[in-house]
């Protein structure tokens, strides 16, 4: 329909692109159409050649992201839609630009959600922010990968292996997030951050992050994960698990 709002905001502020996630009444939960307009928002901002970060939040101040859209991963909606944005990876996506990003995380942060912020170079959050990790408890590997990079490993297998929720200040202090700021100064702090940042030489920021990522991302544990996942998703366990959670979250 013509008035409906996109599903990403885009915004330049001198070097800095911003991106904001815009499905609020979803939480910003990840649709196979919401990832296909992240590709393409981060495509463009990688095409620009006055763009040198990006800072990625949601709209209003509710979530960052809240996952995967569980309704259409289960099969509840979205049978019959165009195969817009399938075979898009958002977190590859977004770990692979050679843009540093910055996250603003304004509230939930769960799942693909956490994912997300991972994948970021930085991390600020609000502090109202929440965070979850709820793969094991659907039955799959979220993050396993490069979440003990952030906060090391006994603390990421807690995390993964519990799937607790838990808050900014304990992000802050596991050194998932670098900052937690009042709900209203969140995004203004990302967006000097990310100014200080572009003024600095493109170049330089650009190869310092290839390096640091090649120091501490394992391209084999990545590998390994997406093919646990792709073993698991569809197993009768996983598929009962997921149904499960999806009616106890969304009541359908």
């Amino acid at each position: 329909m013509p008035d409906e709002q996109p599903l990403v905001l885009e915004e330049r502020y001198g070097g800095v692109a911003l991106i904001k996630l815009n499905r609020p009444e979803r939480h910003h939960a990840l649709s196979r159409a919401l990832s296909a307009a992240l590709d393409a928002a981060i495509e463009r901002a990688e095409s620009d050649p006055d763009v040198r970060v990006v800072v990625l939040t949601g709209t209003g101040d509710r979530a960052l992201c809240a996952g995967g859209d569980m309704l259409e991963m289960s099969g509840v909606e979205g049978r019959d839609e165009p195969a817009v944005g399938r075979g898009v990876d958002p977190y590859n996506r977004l770990s692979s630009t050679p843009l540093p990003v910055i996250a603003a995380i304004n509230g939930y942060c769960y799942g693909g959600g956490a994912r997300l912020a991972v994948a970021c170079d930085i991390r600020l959050a609000s502090a109202t922010a929440t965070f979850r990790l709820p793969g094991a408890e659907y039955g799959l590997v979220v993050a396993a990968a490069t979440l003990p990079r952030l906060v090391g490993a006994a603390k990421a297998k807690e995390l993964i292996f519990t799937a607790r929720k838990f808050d900014a200040a304990e992000a802050l202090s596991i050194g998932l997030v670098n900052s937690v700021h009042e709900p209203s100064e969140l995004l203004p702090a990302a967006m000097e951050m990310a100014a200080t940042i572009a003024a600095h030489s493109a170049e330089a920021v650009r190869i310092s992050k290839a390096v640091i990522d090649a120091a501490t991302l394992s391209e084999t544990a990545a590998q390994m994960e997406a093919d646990a996942n792709r073993r698991l998703r569809g197993s009768s366990e996983q598929t009962a698990r997921f149904r499960e959670a999806t009616t106890r979250v969304t009541g359908r």
